[in-house]
């Protein structure tokens, strides 16, 4: 290691108890932010996911009403 490497390596040493808070500091906000709208995305996507479950379960028992009806009236006809 030559001398301005070792110069660097060690004001950098020195300066990391102050450094390290402030950048700390800066970026939590940012971290914060950036998980809350992960968390907002995430249950937004989860009552997205429930009326699209709902509506299937719905259109189903829709279906299966129609068919048993279907098939009913077709047993009656025979």
């Amino acid at each position: 290691m030559d001398l301005w490497t070792g110069l660097a390596v060690g004001a950098a040493l020195l300066a990391a108890p102050v450094v390290i808070p402030v950048i700390g500091a800066a970026v939590r906000p940012l971290l914060k932010a950036a998980i809350k709208g992960g968390y907002m995305l995430y249950e937004g996507g989860r009552e997205i996911i429930a009326e699209v479950v709902e509506e299937v379960e719905d259109i189903t028992a829709e279906a299966v009403s129609e068919a048993e009806a279907q098939m009913a009236a077709k047993a009656a006809a025979d």
